[in-house]
């Protein structure tokens, strides 16, 4: 593992030193995260102390809301989403066009925040800033059509007309982690406002600033003040007071908190979409080329060091190249770059935070104790910042290990030989989880048969997550315990809206009203049923 310190020095004689940039907010970046901290809903004055997980240092200061906050944003919210759905869809369209454009101009500003927050190198955080202006886009000009109005089959052709429309929820409580800030708001946030609803946001305290300079994005845009409150805080109080009041609830985070989240919704009938914990797997068929099959699987299981719910976690590969295989991918992660710096020279950044080490630590700790072997990384490394952890790979993990089947949700993944096709899939299917699954294989109608029979909302073919991921058009969503409902492409626009059906008679024939009028009209009926059967009309 090549590794660049903080102090621009580089463990390996392979690579030339450098001077590192700076990895500590100066004056300048303090009175920017001051400015962002003050549009939080939370007028108590307490405060919560956020690190970077670069260097371990306060990052800032950040106000916590108390449930009175919360109130009085969904009161803020209902009043200003009454204008935003009068506004119309053309409207919503400009707004939201403009504010892509923002995200894009403030791009690097944008970078800086992320990997000030979250640890992740500044390519991992390229992929937030894409993602959230493609959903932007998408949304933008996907939602009249996907939400205008439209005809349907009355039940009586000729005397019942029938139309839907669609009409916005009203306000969405949005509950976002902290790994992924941007992206992850993003794609609940904005399809909500282009269906004409508003939005309270619970934000993950260690993405707040990510997401705030989102929402400042989108108000100098046009989307006005109220309609998109931020609240921050303790997530069981906080996040349980947003669920309490919102219209509508996304749940980005573990299956054990959404399965709370959504008990909550249910007992108070509204509607939930859920997306939770995964413990991804990639299958490595027999006809790869494995030095590129290493590649792509390095990236797949450790951007973001593993701290993203769609990453892999196992790796299944064929035994007729699990050797070829295995070698190159400990040859790819021992030459790959591990550090702080805010440019594009580091392959992986840091874990989040102590919570994450420590969990990533103890799946380590547990799996070798029991018998398991690193085949590559395994080793903290504070001499890069408190949290960094070198991607690590365990063979002969079992089913008596922490790691086999929890979600560890950080730099370790595990690599089982497996003896063909048919195995592969049913180990990638053994698993409560089912969010994401990749197929790395020379051919890409056998990837494609591959994915028919795996159990996961998301399949990737020669890619680990992100193919399915920047594909906005479509659906994105858990199956079994990964969780419940759909983000992005026209179902996720429409989680935030009720279809509302109108019909009206056209008076030429009147529909019978008393006893009388039913026997002449119903062989007139009877035959009407058997000839649009004939027709073959719904």
């Amino acid at each position: 593992m090549v590794s660049r310190s903080a102090t621009g020095t580089v463990d390996s004689p392979t690579v030339s030193a450098r001077p590192a940039i700076s990895t500590r907010p100066d004056d300048a970046d303090a009175a920017r995260f001051a400015a962002l901290d003050a549009s939080i809903v939370a007028r108590g004055g307490d405060t919560r102390r956020v690190i970077t997980p670069l260097t371990g240092a306060t990052l800032h200061e950040l106000p916590q809301s108390t449930d009175a906050d919360v109130a009085e944003a969904f009161s803020r919210a209902r009043l200003a989403q009454i204008g935003w759905a009068r506004s119309g869809f053309a409207h919503r369209r400009a707004v939201l066009l403009r504010a892509h454009d923002l995200l894009l101009d403030r791009r690097e500003e944008l970078l800086d925040i992320l990997q000030f927050e979250t640890g992740k190198t500044r390519g991992q955080a390229f992929e937030e800033i894409y993602q959230a202006a493609a959903v932007t886009r998408y949304n933008a000009l996907a939602a009249a059509s996907a939400l205008s109005g439209h005809r349907r089959r009355g039940g009586v052709p000729t005397v019942v007309t029938t139309r839907v429309r669609y009409r916005p929820k009203g306000v969405i409580g949005v509950i976002t982690p902290w790994n992924y800030p941007l992206s992850l708001a993003a794609m609940d946030v904005v399809a909500a406002l282009a269906a004409g609803c508003a939005v309270v946001q619970k934000a993950d305290d260690q993405g707040a600033l990510s997401v705030l300079a989102l929402r400042e994005a989108f108000i100098e845009a046009g989307v006005p003040a109220d309609l998109w409150a931020v609240v921050a805080g303790d997530g069981a109080e906080i996040g349980g007071a947003v669920t309490d009041r919102a219209d509508y609830i996304c749940f980005t985070g573990s299956t054990a908190t959404g399965r709370t989240v959504a008990v909550k919704a249910a007992s108070r009938l509204v509607g939930v979409s859920l997306e939770l914990g995964g413990k991804n797997p990639l299958l490595v068929l027999d006809d790869v080329d494995t030095e590129k099959a290493a590649t792509d699987a390095a990236y797949a299981c450790f951007s973001s060091l593993g701290q993203l719910c769609v990453s892999i976690e196992r790796i299944y590969v064929d035994q007729a190249v699990a050797g070829e295989f295995a070698a190159a991918l400990v040859e790819r992660l021992e030459g790959s770059t591990l550090g702080p710096d805010l440019d594009y020279s580091n392959d992986f950044g840091s874990l989040a935070g102590p919570a994450q080490l420590a969990r990533v630590q103890a799946h380590l700790d547990d799996a070798v104790a029991k018998g398991a072997t690193v085949l590559v990384g395994g080793r903290h490394r504070p001499d890069l910042g408190p949290f960094f952890f070198e991607p690590t790979v365990l063979t002969g993990v079992t089913p008596d290990m922490l790691c086999y089947a929890e979600e560890t949700f950080g730099a370790i993944v595990s690599l089982t030989v497996v003896g063909n096709e048919t195995e592969a899939i049913m180990a990638a299917n053994d698993s409560e989880f089912g969010l994401n699954a990749a197929v790395l294989t020379g051919s890409t109608s056998r990837g494609l048969r591959v994915a028919d029979s795996l159990e996961a909302g998301s399949v990737n073919i020669n890619e680990g997550y992100r193919g399915t991921f920047s594909s906005v058009d479509a659906p994105m969503g858990g199956v079994k315990q990964s969780g419940l409902g759909r983000r992005n492409g026209i179902e996720g626009l429409r989680r935030f809206v009720d279809p509302v059906t109108v019909s009206a008679t056209t008076g030429l024939i009147g529909l019978p009203r008393t006893a009388s009028e039913f026997p002449p009209l119903v062989p007139v009926m009877i035959t009407l049923l058997r000839s649009l059967k004939a027709i073959r009309r719904r």
